[in-house]
């Protein structure tokens, strides 16, 4: 990982060691239940072992519940919590760079299902300018030509906490890849039917340079949350790139996420993600309205601390134990009709009243956050009226756990 303070450095490695290990999201040690969302087995209590179970109800409905991958245009392992996708080359217009990138979500349902990918239709509402849907072509060897938007992975990535007790804000917060003024992760393909893609890049230049003389991940070329590249010297087009996904709920249920960029440093920071300056021109506050092209995502400030706490959730938890915050997303597929990859970051603070009386706790689930907020428990950071705090995370869904 891309670090300069030994905090971070512990921060990375923590979240390294994830995916390695045979445990999910076993980025530390012990693993206590409040880092843990993997359901159990449903032998628990029962008089039979778990091979007495049938199929899980998803297997034959995908509604029901169940585990189910989302995303399957790549291999999963949801215990290490990582997902081999295919790694796409492009070039960006200016200047002839070489760009590498992702596919996860699109406006056109008949290749979402052929490609394995999500199918959003908000993502067309996300057409408002220049900047927050890119233009490109596809050229004859497959290849998409960018009419404007690059990454650069050089900068490190320092998050440091702010003062003992108050960790969030932290006192610097400095994401690992920056995207030029014209960046947005999502890309109109003009002569190939138009349709919208989500397609953020997770590289930059000749392949060569995406590693380290020992063979590791170079993240000054690289994506802070790529794993491990599998580049195909003979056949580019079969280079795969393993990324790290991201643990959370939906409607109570936990599920995996990419988060691959944001609107703000500060998000783009926390989340391990590039700052994308087009995703600015895309209205937010405005989900599930008529022509909304985000849902929202409920990021708790100061929720429950510690891996053996099970109520555990937060940023602060977050800086200061290196894990994920585990935030809450509203609609993904098969859950709601409104899905979309850009989520309308909407942070909660409990008040110190309802830590007082006991009730801060994990909420994982939107109409609960909905109800906690409208009752007063929880507020804006630093008692601020609830709701959109402006930011957009780019997190395309990957699996569902039931």
């Amino acid at each position: 990982m891309k670090v300069t303070a030994s905090y971070i450095l512990n921060y990375s490695v923590l979240f390294l060691t994830a995916t390695l290990t045979p445990a999910l999201f076993a980025q530390a040690v012990p693993d206590g239940p409040g880092c843990a969302i993997n359901p159990v087995s449903p032998s628990v209590g029962a008089d039979v072992p778990e091979t007495y179970f049938g199929p899980e109800p998803s297997s034959v409905q995908k509604e029901l519940v169940g585990r189910l991958q989302l995303l399957t245009s790549g291999k999963l392992d949801d215990r290490a919590g990582t997902i081999v996708l295919p790694l796409y080359r492009g070039t960006v217009r200016d200047g002839n760079r070489t760009v590498w990138y992702i596919l996860t979500d699109t406006t056109d349902a008949a290749n979402a299902q052929a490609l394995g990918l999500n199918h959003s239709s908000k993502l067309s509402y996300a057409n408002v300018s220049s900047r927050a849907v890119r233009t490109a072509t596809l050229n004859k060897d497959s290849t998409l030509t960018f009419d404007a938007g690059y990454v650069d992975f050089t900068p490190e990535r320092r998050v440091v906490p702010g003062p003992p007790g108050t960790p969030f804000p932290p006192s610097i917060a400095e994401p690992g890849s920056i995207g030029d003024a014209s960046y947005s992760p999502l890309v109109r393909v003009m002569n190939a039917g138009e349709h919208i893609y989500n397609a953020p890049i997770v590289a930059a230049g000749d392949p060569a340079g995406f590693f380290n003389v020992d063979g590791s991940i170079n993240h000054k070329a690289v994506l802070d949350t790529v794993m491990a590249i599998n580049y195909n010297k003979s056949n580019p087009g079969a280079s795969t790139v393993t990324m790290r996904l991201v643990p959370g709920f939906s409607f109570a249920r936990p599920v995996l996420y990419l988060s691959t960029d944001a609107s703000s440093a500060l998000v783009a920071a926390l989340e391990e993600a590039t700052l994308a300056p087009g995703l600015n021109d895309i209205e937010v506050g405005n989900d599930d309205s008529a022509f909304s092209a985000v849902e929202r995502i409920f990021v708790a400030i100061n929720g429950p601390r510690g891996c053996e706490n099970p109520q555990r959730q937060g940023i602060e938890s977050a800086i200061l134990d290196g894990r994920r915050p585990l935030n809450v997303l509203g609609g993904i597929p098969t859950v709601a009709t409104d899905y979309s990859p850009l989520w309308d970051l909407n942070t909660y603070q409990w008040t110190q009243s309802a830590i007082d009386k006991g009730y801060r706790s994990r909420l994982t689930e939107e109409f609960e956050i909905l109800s906690f907020a409208q009752r007063g428990f929880i507020t804006g950071i630093d008692g601020a009226p609830f709701g959109s705090q402006g930011s957009i995370i780019n997190c395309p869904i990957v699996h569902r756990f039931k």
